[in-house]
Protein backbone atom coordinates (compact mmCIF):
# COMPACT_ATOMS: atom_id res chain seq x y z
CA UNK A 1 0.00 0.00 0.00
CA UNK A 2 1.21 3.80 -0.74
CA UNK A 3 2.36 5.75 2.35
CA UNK A 4 -0.21 7.28 4.18
CA UNK A 5 -0.71 9.82 6.50
CA UNK A 6 -1.65 9.26 9.38
CA UNK A 7 -5.25 10.88 9.27
CA UNK A 8 -5.29 8.84 5.95
CA UNK A 9 -4.33 5.92 7.93
CA UNK A 10 -7.23 6.32 10.58
CA UNK A 11 -9.96 7.02 7.59
CA UNK A 12 -8.90 4.32 6.25
CA UNK A 13 -9.72 1.83 9.24
CA UNK A 14 -12.83 3.93 10.48
CA UNK A 15 -15.65 2.13 8.50
CA UNK A 16 -14.21 -1.28 9.75
CA UNK A 17 -13.57 -0.25 13.03
CA UNK A 18 -17.20 0.75 13.67
CA UNK A 19 -18.51 -1.92 12.03
CA UNK A 20 -16.82 -4.73 14.50
CA UNK A 21 -18.03 -2.32 17.29
CA UNK A 22 -21.45 -2.12 16.19
CA UNK A 23 -20.91 -6.10 16.05
CA UNK A 24 -20.36 -6.09 19.67
CA UNK A 25 -16.46 -5.57 20.18
CA UNK A 26 -15.25 -4.37 24.08
CA UNK A 27 -12.69 -2.77 22.27
CA UNK A 28 -13.48 1.23 22.31
CA UNK A 29 -12.87 2.59 18.79
CA UNK A 30 -10.79 5.30 20.17
CA UNK A 31 -8.42 2.55 21.71
CA UNK A 32 -8.64 0.37 18.43
CA UNK A 33 -7.42 2.89 16.30
CA UNK A 34 -4.79 4.44 18.42
CA UNK A 35 -3.69 0.70 19.39
CA UNK A 36 -3.02 0.41 15.30
CA UNK A 37 -1.54 3.52 14.81
CA UNK A 38 0.97 2.64 17.08
CA UNK A 39 1.42 -1.47 16.74
CA UNK A 40 2.14 -0.45 12.94
CA UNK A 41 3.79 3.19 12.62
CA UNK A 42 0.64 3.95 10.71
CA UNK A 43 1.13 1.16 7.72
CA UNK A 44 -1.42 -1.39 7.03
CA UNK A 45 0.64 -4.25 5.52
CA UNK A 46 -0.55 -7.03 3.61
CA UNK A 47 -0.47 -9.65 6.35
CA UNK A 48 -3.17 -7.39 8.34
CA UNK A 49 -1.92 -7.55 11.42
CA UNK A 50 -2.63 -4.44 13.09
CA UNK A 51 -2.25 -5.20 16.85
CA UNK A 52 1.10 -7.25 16.89
CA UNK A 53 -0.95 -10.41 17.68
CA UNK A 54 1.55 -13.14 17.52
CA UNK A 55 1.11 -16.97 16.54
CA UNK A 56 1.06 -18.02 20.20
CA UNK A 57 -0.51 -21.59 20.69
CA UNK A 58 -1.09 -21.60 16.56
CA UNK A 59 -5.16 -22.73 17.78
CA UNK A 60 -6.89 -21.96 13.87
CA UNK A 61 -10.16 -20.04 14.03
CA UNK A 62 -12.99 -19.09 12.23
CA UNK A 63 -10.60 -15.49 11.45
CA UNK A 64 -7.05 -16.78 11.50
CA UNK A 65 -6.35 -20.10 9.71
CA UNK A 66 -2.67 -20.87 10.49
CA UNK A 67 -0.90 -18.21 8.43
CA UNK A 68 2.05 -16.38 9.71
CA UNK A 69 4.96 -13.83 8.97
CA UNK A 70 7.95 -13.52 11.27
CA UNK A 71 9.67 -10.02 11.74
CA UNK A 72 11.76 -8.12 14.13
CA UNK A 73 9.82 -6.99 17.39
CA UNK A 74 11.35 -5.82 20.86
CA UNK A 75 9.86 -6.42 24.47
CA UNK A 76 10.41 -4.61 27.49
CA UNK A 77 11.84 -7.78 29.95
CA UNK A 78 13.30 -6.56 33.59
CA UNK A 79 12.60 -3.49 32.62
CA UNK A 80 15.20 -3.38 29.30
CA UNK A 81 14.18 -3.21 25.84
CA UNK A 82 15.28 -6.88 24.29
CA UNK A 83 15.30 -6.96 20.28
CA UNK A 84 14.20 -10.28 18.84
CA UNK A 85 12.14 -12.12 16.05
CA UNK A 86 8.47 -13.33 16.31
CA UNK A 87 5.90 -15.32 14.69
CA UNK A 88 3.36 -12.61 13.80
CA UNK A 89 -0.26 -14.15 12.60
CA UNK A 90 -1.30 -13.27 9.07
CA UNK A 91 -4.81 -12.89 8.21
CA UNK A 92 -7.22 -12.33 5.06
CA UNK A 93 -8.46 -8.51 5.92
CA UNK A 94 -8.39 -6.00 8.47
CA UNK A 95 -11.91 -7.37 9.20
CA UNK A 96 -10.44 -11.06 10.34
CA UNK A 97 -7.87 -9.47 12.09
CA UNK A 98 -10.71 -7.14 14.74
CA UNK A 99 -12.29 -10.58 15.23
CA UNK A 100 -9.07 -12.55 15.78
CA UNK A 101 -8.32 -9.88 18.46
CA UNK A 102 -11.96 -9.70 19.97
CA UNK A 103 -11.69 -13.36 20.45
CA UNK A 104 -8.77 -12.96 22.40
CA UNK A 105 -9.88 -9.90 24.39
CA UNK A 106 -13.20 -12.45 25.02
CA UNK A 107 -10.58 -14.82 27.36
CA UNK A 108 -10.68 -14.63 31.23
CA UNK A 109 -6.99 -12.98 31.39
CA UNK A 110 -8.19 -9.90 29.22
CA UNK A 111 -11.91 -9.70 31.67
CA UNK A 112 -10.80 -6.23 32.85
CA UNK A 113 -10.62 -5.03 29.49
CA UNK A 114 -13.68 -5.70 28.75
CA UNK A 115 -15.19 -4.17 31.57
CA UNK A 116 -13.41 -0.78 31.43
CA UNK A 117 -15.79 1.95 31.04
CA UNK A 118 -13.56 4.50 29.28
CA UNK A 119 -11.07 4.28 26.88
CA UNK A 120 -8.70 5.94 29.33
CA UNK A 121 -9.37 3.06 31.59
CA UNK A 122 -9.10 0.49 28.64
CA UNK A 123 -5.92 1.54 27.60
CA UNK A 124 -4.76 0.98 30.89
CA UNK A 125 -5.83 -2.34 31.32
CA UNK A 126 -4.31 -3.44 28.31
CA UNK A 127 -1.02 -2.85 29.90
CA UNK A 128 -1.84 -4.62 33.35
CA UNK A 129 -3.80 -7.61 31.74
CA UNK A 130 -0.57 -8.35 29.95
CA UNK A 131 -1.36 -7.45 25.90
CA UNK A 132 1.97 -5.41 26.21
CA UNK A 133 4.90 -5.02 27.78
CA UNK A 134 5.97 -2.16 27.26
CA UNK A 135 4.81 0.61 30.59
CA UNK A 136 4.64 3.09 28.60
CA UNK A 137 1.97 1.37 26.83
CA UNK A 138 -1.35 3.11 28.49
CA UNK A 139 0.60 6.69 28.00
CA UNK A 140 1.16 6.00 24.41
CA UNK A 141 -2.24 4.87 23.53
CA UNK A 142 -4.32 8.25 25.42
CA UNK A 143 -1.61 10.71 23.67
CA UNK A 144 -2.75 9.04 20.33
CA UNK A 145 -6.34 9.55 21.35
CA UNK A 146 -6.03 13.03 22.09
CA UNK A 147 -3.50 14.36 19.02
CA UNK A 148 -6.03 12.51 16.87
CA UNK A 149 -9.63 13.03 18.51
CA UNK A 150 -10.01 9.55 17.92
CA UNK A 151 -13.64 9.95 20.84
CA UNK A 152 -15.39 11.07 18.28
CA UNK A 153 -15.48 7.75 16.42
CA UNK A 154 -17.01 6.07 19.85
CA UNK A 155 -20.51 7.14 19.67
CA UNK A 156 -20.88 5.86 15.76
CA UNK A 157 -19.78 2.93 17.03
CA UNK A 158 -22.91 2.43 19.53
CA UNK A 159 -25.64 3.62 16.95
CA UNK A 160 -27.69 0.76 15.78
CA UNK A 161 -28.36 0.82 12.16
CA UNK A 162 -31.79 -0.98 11.18
CA UNK A 163 -31.50 -3.71 8.19
CA UNK A 164 -33.62 -2.75 5.21
CA UNK A 165 -37.53 -3.49 5.81
CA UNK A 166 -37.53 -5.52 2.60
CA UNK A 167 -34.51 -7.27 3.85
CA UNK A 168 -35.18 -7.84 7.65
CA UNK A 169 -35.20 -11.18 7.49
CA UNK A 170 -31.72 -11.71 5.93
CA UNK A 171 -28.72 -12.06 7.73
CA UNK A 172 -26.19 -9.28 7.81
CA UNK A 173 -22.66 -10.24 6.91
CA UNK A 174 -19.45 -7.81 6.10
CA UNK A 175 -18.22 -7.22 2.43
CA UNK A 176 -15.01 -6.71 2.23
CA UNK A 177 -12.35 -5.39 -0.43
CA UNK A 178 -8.82 -4.65 -0.30
CA UNK A 179 -8.98 -6.16 3.35
CA UNK A 180 -11.14 -3.01 4.58
CA UNK A 181 -14.83 -2.92 5.27
CA UNK A 182 -16.80 -2.00 2.22
CA UNK A 183 -20.30 -1.95 3.42
CA UNK A 184 -23.17 -4.37 4.84
CA UNK A 185 -24.55 -7.41 2.62
CA UNK A 186 -27.89 -9.27 3.18
CA UNK A 187 -27.86 -12.54 3.02
CA UNK A 188 -31.65 -13.71 1.82
CA UNK A 189 -32.31 -17.20 0.79
CA UNK A 190 -28.51 -17.90 -0.77
CA UNK A 191 -28.47 -14.77 -2.05
CA UNK A 192 -26.51 -11.62 -0.98
CA UNK A 193 -28.04 -8.34 -1.46
CA UNK A 194 -25.54 -5.29 -1.62
CA UNK A 195 -26.62 -1.42 -1.84
CA UNK A 196 -25.62 -1.09 -5.58
CA UNK A 197 -24.64 2.82 -5.90
CA UNK A 198 -22.15 2.19 -2.42
CA UNK A 199 -20.81 -0.81 -3.78
CA UNK A 200 -20.44 -0.08 -7.26
CA UNK A 201 -19.45 3.68 -7.53
CA UNK A 202 -16.55 2.07 -4.79
CA UNK A 203 -15.30 0.35 -6.93
CA UNK A 204 -15.94 2.44 -9.55
CA UNK A 205 -18.80 1.82 -11.57
CA UNK A 206 -21.68 3.72 -12.71
CA UNK A 207 -24.20 2.94 -11.33
CA UNK A 208 -27.90 4.42 -12.32
CA UNK A 209 -31.72 3.25 -11.66
CA UNK A 210 -34.23 3.02 -14.44
CA UNK A 211 -37.27 3.08 -12.52
CA UNK A 212 -37.54 -0.08 -11.32
CA UNK A 213 -33.92 -1.48 -12.69
CA UNK A 214 -30.27 -0.34 -10.90
CA UNK A 215 -27.81 -0.60 -13.82
CA UNK A 216 -24.02 -0.80 -13.38
CA UNK A 217 -22.09 0.60 -16.51
CA UNK A 218 -25.79 0.64 -18.80
CA UNK A 219 -26.27 -2.51 -18.44
CA UNK A 220 -29.19 -3.64 -15.84
CA UNK A 221 -29.39 -6.20 -12.84
CA UNK A 222 -32.01 -7.71 -11.22
CA UNK A 223 -32.86 -5.35 -8.23
CA UNK A 224 -34.19 -4.62 -5.25
CA UNK A 225 -35.64 -0.88 -3.95
CA UNK A 226 -35.93 -0.44 -0.30
CA UNK A 227 -36.13 2.67 1.66
CA UNK A 228 -35.30 4.49 -1.49
CA UNK A 229 -31.67 2.45 -1.97
CA UNK A 230 -31.41 0.41 -5.07
CA UNK A 231 -30.40 -3.59 -3.95
CA UNK A 232 -28.25 -6.01 -6.46
CA UNK A 233 -27.08 -9.22 -5.74
CA UNK A 234 -23.31 -8.91 -5.03
CA UNK A 235 -22.18 -12.17 -7.29
CA UNK A 236 -24.32 -9.83 -10.62
CA UNK A 237 -22.88 -6.79 -9.67
CA UNK A 238 -19.09 -8.17 -9.16
CA UNK A 239 -19.09 -10.15 -12.14
CA UNK A 240 -19.87 -6.81 -14.57
CA UNK A 241 -16.93 -5.06 -12.49
CA UNK A 242 -14.58 -7.62 -13.13
CA UNK A 243 -14.44 -8.62 -9.32
CA UNK A 244 -13.96 -12.39 -7.73
CA UNK A 245 -16.33 -12.26 -4.94
CA UNK A 246 -14.91 -14.83 -2.52
CA UNK A 247 -17.68 -15.90 0.27
CA UNK A 248 -16.02 -16.88 4.00
CA UNK A 249 -18.28 -19.15 5.66
CA UNK A 250 -17.02 -19.04 8.91
CA UNK A 251 -16.19 -15.21 9.15
CA UNK A 252 -19.76 -14.54 7.64
CA UNK A 253 -17.98 -12.33 4.84
CA UNK A 254 -17.70 -11.61 0.94
CA UNK A 255 -14.03 -10.88 -0.27
CA UNK A 256 -14.09 -9.02 -3.45
CA UNK A 257 -11.09 -8.96 -5.71
CA UNK A 258 -9.98 -8.10 -8.52
CA UNK A 259 -10.29 -10.98 -11.20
Amino acid sequence: MAQLTRDQFIAILVPTVIRIRQEGSPMFPSVRLAQNVLETGGVIHSWYNLGGIKVGSGQTNAYWHGEAVVKGTWEVVDGRNTTTRAAFRAYKSVYHFYKDLDLLLATPRYERVRKAATPEAQADMLLACGYATDPAYPAKLKAIINQYNLKRYDAAGNKFVPKPEKLKDAERIAVLSDGEFLSDGYLLNGVTWVPARLVGEALGAKIDWTGTKVTVNGKELESMLSEATGYVPIRALSTELGQAATWDAAARAILLAPL
